[in-house]
């Protein structure tokens, strides 16, 4: 068997670096044709030193240099800049490309990678968030497979495999409701960026842990479900699961349950979707229900959790409306991490940055950059004129 060649784009990411260690594990079954960073010219030159790729991409044309010192003797093509990264999805030397690229940045390579046909494992939600419609029916268009990596849509994934799509009722998201589960504005409002980086049960990304503390991660998960699977909004729900072992289920017309379980480790869904449709073997720690005698489950918090129903309100508008929360809820995000704003106030500015910006129903792939730019400079305003 041939090994398959995988592009990461996003490799010193928390997804990228996990990506990595699978590849690492099954050096029979994959090799590295492609590493991209945003800034992390350090660890990528690391990566690239020990993987061998055939080409790396530095999102930060300053760091080019530094990188291309380094590498360029190894044999390894170096590029730099947005335009190479789009540009790099498109060879036809990739077999799979993981888009790990944090927030809307990722748009761009992965439908250039759709364009030129090479199937996409997707650990970037945002993409889909933002463009879903657009994405999606290129897939389509080229006959791209979308393998997705999120636990929760590679759960409902393998759900739906020798299932008839028809007989399908609804998906159920489940959310560890993050660090701050049970808690009320009261608490909320003191709640500092070190708290809520300690999520319970997951290691991830600062933005994607932030992101679950306030709910906004399931939000944008229903709105990646909605389109990856083809699904109407009222056919997505969320329930919060706090052990984080079913990590998401598909009910069906006569009433049954698949459910999809293990152990919160990022690595499963990733080695899943880098193989697919093969499973491989791995050595990682086993679920047993001897450590886990009771599964609870209750209904969201939404009146506390409120990003949770903005998105939801998003997903059922359609349009730009999800494009225009995303943008916002990145530059919040970001903010909160920099101590420019509290927990509370990301919501408030999300809120109202979608007020501001004009609904368009039908956007196309131009209206969606246009949205996200002028999101962007609103909720900044916003941001700037807070003080805390």
């Amino acid at each position: 068997m041939n090994k398959r060649k995988i592009a990461i784009f996003g490799s010193t990411g928390s997804i990228g670096i996990q990506a990595l260690e699978v590849i690492a594990a099954h050096p029979d079954r994959f090799s590295v044709e492609v590493l991209t960073a945003q800034q992390n010219a350090d660890l990528l030159i690391e990566q690239a030193l020990k993987f061998k790729p055939n080409a790396v991409v530095i999102g930060s044309e300053a760091k080019y240099k530094q990188v291309k010192d380094i590498l360029f003797d190894k044999g390894i093509k170096v590029f730099a800049g947005p335009k190479a990264m789009v540009e790099v999805a498109a060879w036809s030397s990739i077999d799979m490309v993981l888009a790990a690229i944090m927030g809307f940045a990722g748009l761009a390579p992965t439908l250039s990678a759709i364009e030129q046909g090479t199937p996409v494992a997707l650990a970037n939600k945002e993409t889909l968030v933002v463009a879903g419609d657009i994405v999606m029916a290129t897939a389509r268009r080229k006959n791209v497979p979308i393998i997705p990596v999120d636990s929760e849509h590679s759960a409902i994934f393998q759900c739906l495999l020798g299932e008839p799509f028809s007989k399908v009722e609804k998906v159920i998201l489940t959310a560890s409701g993050g660090p701050f589960l049970g808690k009320k504005p009261n608490f909320l409002i003191n709640v500092k960026k070190d708290h809520a980086l300690q999520h319970p049960n997951w290691s991830m990304g600062a933005k994607i842990t932030i992101d679950s503390a306030t709910l906004m991660n399931k939000g944008l998960e229903m709105i990646e479900a909605r389109w990856l699977f083809g699904l109407a909004p009222e056919n997505i729900e969320v329930v919060i699961h706090a052990q984080s072992i079913i990590h998401s289920m598909v009910q069906f017309v006569d009433g049954s349950l698949k459910a999809q379980m293990g152990l919160p480790d990022m690595k499963l869904p990733i080695q899943y979707a880098l193989g697919y449709p093969d499973r491989l073997a791995n050595d990682f720690p086993r679920f047993s229900f001897r450590n886990y005698p009771s599964l609870t489950f209750e209904q969201p918090d939404t009146k506390t959790f409120r990003n949770l129903a903005i998105a939801i309100e998003a997903m059922h508008k359609g349009g730009n409306a999800a494009c225009v929360m995303n943008a916002a809820n990145e530059e919040v995000v970001n903010a909160f991490l920099k101590n420019r704003i509290g927990f509370l106030q990301m919501t408030e500015v999300i809120e109202e940055t979608l007020v501001k910006i004009p609904f368009i129903e039908t956007p196309t792939l131009h209206d969606y950059y246009e949205c996200d730019n002028a999101a962007r400079e609103h909720a900044a305003s916003l941001i700037n004129s807070i003080v805390i």
